[in-house]
């Protein structure tokens, strides 16, 4: 395959706060996905980038318009995946836990530390299909790698690696709460991140995080705490930077799915085919399709 072949799977991006669209798309088009978990958060924006598909889709909805606790997150994975989506870059807001993080610095978490409340959801399996994904290294360390490279050509402040915590929200932190992760060492705090990456897994998906810092959380008493209105300047130039990183890494994305990622199923699947539910099969045709 050439780098310009649009056989080649395709790459999801996955905008968060203040980024609603990719500029550069060409034969773009706005695709509805229906799911068996229901709606995603919006439209898929379907194009071509730089010579690849790319499957782009707003996190809260064009317009900001959804909360993190109200997403759909198995939606949206399964989404990607039915339209052929092997990679995902997910851009998300984030706070600070550490002074060396400052707003507009770019962080990419290898790590995650689980403080949801809605596990069941963040899943696709159950309905009569165990599987218990390998989830060790919740990263793909290829496409973090990759983002690195991109991002270090930037006049950015990049730190490759670190852990994100996840929160439920939609409030931000008391700083109780901000200070006790911050003394178990975490590094930065979102609310939708770790989700999308137990399902891209489950998906098959290499998916890394591009994580824009917007704020210190609420635990730098020096400076305000954390607002919405406050951190809007940092989100947009975060949108901006992270648009750059996405020019520069997305052709560099392999034109064949074979990163370990790409197998993750291969020893998480527990209950033998044979008793596979028909309807569950159904509900999961695109993830389980190679095994059919």
């Amino acid at each position: 395959m050439s780098q310009n072949d649009q056989s080649a799977p395709a790459i999801g991006v996955i905008g968060g706060s203040g980024l609603y669209e990719i500029e550069g798309l060409s034969n773009v088009q706005e695709i509805q996905v229906d799911t068996p978990f229901g709606p995603p958060s919006d439209a898929i924006i379907s194009g071509d980038f730089e010579g690849r598909r790319v499957c782009f889709l707003a996190r809260h909805a064009r317009g900001h318009r959804i909360l993190p606790h109200e997403l759909n997150h198995r939606a949206n994975i399964w989404a990607m995946r039915s339209l052929g989506v092997r990679w995902i870059i997910a851009v998300t807001a984030v706070g600070s836990l550490q002074e060396q993080y400052a707003p507009r610095d770019v962080v990419l978490p290898d790590q995650f530390f689980d403080r949801t409340s809605q596990r069941s959801n963040h899943t696709f399996f159950g309905s009569g299909i165990a599987a218990h994904i390998s989830f060790g290294d919740p990263i793909s360390e290829n496409l973090r790698n990759l983002l690195y490279k991109e991002a270090s050509k930037l006049d950015l402040n990049v730190n490759n690696g670190g852990t994100y915590v996840n929160m439920d929200g939609p409030a931000f932190s008391t700083r109780a709460e901000s200070e006790t992760n911050r003394k178990l060492g975490f590094d930065i705090i979102g609310m939708t991140n770790l989700p999308e990456a137990k399902l891209a897994r489950e998906a098959e998906i290499s998916l890394a995080t591009l994580a824009m810092i917007t704020d210190y959380d609420c635990w730098k008493i020096e400076e305000d705490a954390v607002n919405a209105h406050a951190v809007i300047e940092h989100v947009m130039a975060n949108a901006e930077a992270a648009k750059a990183v996405l020019r520069g890494a997305i052709p560099q994305i392999p034109l064949e799915a074979n990163w370990p990622e790409h197998r993750a199923l291969d020893n998480a699947l527990m209950t033998d085919k044979s008793l596979w539910p028909e309807k569950t099969v159904e509900n999961l045709e695109p993830i389980l399709k190679r095994f059919l």
